[in-house]
This record gives C-alpha cells, structure tokens and sequence, in this order.
C-alpha cells in the first residue's frame, strides 16, 4: 500500500476513543492524512486521545452518530470516512435492541446521508463476523449497517464516492473483549470467568485489523465486502493460555487462579462464521494476500470493477468452498505456543495503559 493514497486528505474515524477506531487515527496521521477527525460520544476517551497523540493534524469532535445535524457538520470537506462507531456488546445489545438498532442501523444511516451530501468519496464501515447468520441484536444490526452500506452505491447517483464493508472477528485486546476482562481477573486473584470452552472464535491484533481496513480503503470501487483472513482459537484452550502467561508476569502460580464457568451467554453461537452460504453464491470472490475480496453480483456488477481486480491488483478468483467458514474448524485454531506470544504483548500492554481499560 501507498502512503501517498492517504496523504492530503481530510479522513473522519466514528467511534474514535474506541480500541479501533483510535488505532485507525494513530495509523492514518503516521501515513500523512492532512487532518484526522476524531468522532465519539466519549468525551473522556477523546480527551485521552488528544493528549496522547498532541497532534496539530488531529480535530476531536464531541458528537453521536445518531444526531445527523451533528453529522452534517462534521463531514465538510472530508474526503474518507471510516465508520467504526457501534454499540458491540452481545449481552447488553440484547437487553437493549433498540438502542442498538439507532447506534448501529440509524447512526450508519445517518452517516451515509451526510457523506452523501458532502461528495465524501470513499466510506468504509467496519464490520464483524456476528453479522453472519446472526443469532442476536448486535448480530443483526450490524448485517443491516452493512446491506445499507453497500446499498448506498445503487442511489449515489453521480456522485464519485464508493461505499464499502470490512467484516472481521473478535480483535484481541479491544476493551470489554475477553483479554482485557481476563487479565484483570488474574491480577486481582478473582475467578476466571469462562462462558463455555468449547466455543471458537476468530481473533486478529487491533494493530492487524487496522492496517488490513485502511488496505481495503485502498483498494475499494465501491461494492465490495472486504473479509479479513483470520485464525481462530478454542476458547477452553485461549483462557488456559491467558492464565499461564498473565500469572507468571503478576508472579502468581497457575494453581492460584480459579476458574468458573457460566455458561453461554444470551444470543451466543457456539462458532462464528466469515462467509453465508448466501454470499458464497451472490459474490464474485476474490483473494489478495490476507484478503477476501466479495463483490455483489446484480444489481451492483460492474466489469471494469471485476477487470481491475483480475489484472491490475493481482487478485486471483476463489471458489467458495475453498474458504473456510467456520472458527471450529481445526486448520484454522492456534495452538497454546503460538497464543503465548500474542498474550504477552498484550499482558505488557495492559500493564503500561492499564487506565484504558478500567
């Protein structure tokens, strides 16, 4: 990827002080946006990230997606948008599913509409695997954010702005994920909460899932769902590994940490998957390097779009049944030595930014 693809352009990050989007600002000014404005509801977490980055190419901006007026302000002469606000909580989206339906449904709407109105030309939303078949709110909000946004290229009219999705998995270490919860357990010597062992899940590093969503900002036309190439870990195996290496650092023993288990919580699935059988027959699919390109056949086919795929960006064509589906699969699951150093980093990490997590 080309810096200079992001250089002089004017970019505004949804969600900004969370575990993403705030990645997604530090990522953009070091590859040389000409201003970075940072959108979130989260008047201290844009204070945080204010002082951390003392930036002159930062703007913060106090605001929720949900209000459009605020919205209209914020996207003046913005040239990308990347859309990580949501409410993500599987529990307390269920408890909650209107709410999740203005944040995740409306406020991508909302931000839709103002992008429009401002000749944005490019819209990334940021997507998770739970939209796949889902079995619970935040599931399903999160499906409908991405049918609106690949639905905004049938009424953009003339306009030269392309909509596009980047759909991936749990992001190790994003805050409220199980990493951060984990290890400050541990470090209080409180029991470790397991939902069930054997449930799988897709997992990537914050920093990974950023640099492969601003990749993806550089290849969209328009269209395209962009799903990130990901392992997958049992979560038996993942909690296991968690308490191994964080007790060592804290200079605990393993058999001091407790272990509970509490069951699946409401509108969990057992495994997660990449790829609906729905797709898998609508979509052209592409792969290029740790990305699977899927392309929307009718209404949205477009050849010039399939040419450049084929020729200029070196994607070779993939067949579905060659992509694998589901976080149970073995092929996919890391073991416990290659999970520790992952966990360490983010032991380390934890320990330095312990705040950001509380």
């Amino acid at each position: 990827m080309k810096t200079s693809f992001f250089q002089d352009k004017v970019i505004l990050v949804s969600g900004a002080a969370g575990s993403i989007g705030r990645e997604l600002v530090f990522q953009l000014l070091d590859l040389g946006a000409k201003a970075v404005r940072a959108l979130d509801n989260n008047e201290t977490g844009l204070f945080h990230l204010e002082q951390k980055l003392s930036s002159d190419r930062l703007r913060v901006f106090i605001g929720d997606i949900r209000d459009y007026k605020r919205l209209n302000l914020a996207l003046e002469n913005v040239d990308i948008v990347f859309h990580a606000a949501a409410l993500k909580h599987v529990p307390l989206c269920e408890k909650n599913p209107f709410e999740a339906a203005k944040t995740n449904i409306i406020g991508t709407q909302n931000l839709i509409d103002a992008a429009l109105a401002h000749n944005v030309n490019k819209f990334i939303t940021i997507s998770t695997d739970k939209a796949i078949n889902p079995t619970n709110v935040m599931g399903a909000t999160k499906l409908v954010a991405e049918r609106l946004t690949i639905a905004a290229n049938l009424f953009k009219g003339l306009k030269d702005i392309s909509f596009s999705t980047v759909r991936f998995g749990n992001v190790l270490g994003s805050r409220g994920s199980v990493m951060p919860v984990t290890i400050k357990q541990i470090q209080n010597k409180k029991p470790v909460t397991i939902t069930d062992p054997n449930m799988t899940r897709f997992i990537m590093s914050i920093k990974e899932a950023v640099e492969l969503v601003i990749e993806a900002a550089s290849l969209a036309k328009g269209g395209e769902i962009f799903i990130l190439e990901m392992h997958s870990v049992n979560m038996g195996i993942f909690i296991e590994t968690v308490i191994e290496v964080a007790a060592s650092i804290f200079n605990y023993s393993v058999e001091e940490i407790e272990t509970k288990i509490i069951g699946r919580r409401e509108g969990e699935k057992n495994f997660e998957e990449l790829l609906s059988s729905y797709e898998s027959i609508n979509y052209f699919i592409f792969k290029k390097e740790k990305l699977y390109i899927l392309i929307p056949k009718e209404p949205y086919y477009h050849p010039e779009v399939l040419t450049d795929y084929y020729s200029k960006l070196g994607a070779k064509v993939e067949n579905s049944y060659q992509i694998c589906l589901n976080s149970s699969s073995e092929d996919l699951q890391l073991n416990s030595i290659q999970l520790k150093p992952l966990i360490q980093d983010f032991v380390i990490k934890f320990s330095n930014y312990q705040s950001y997590y509380d």
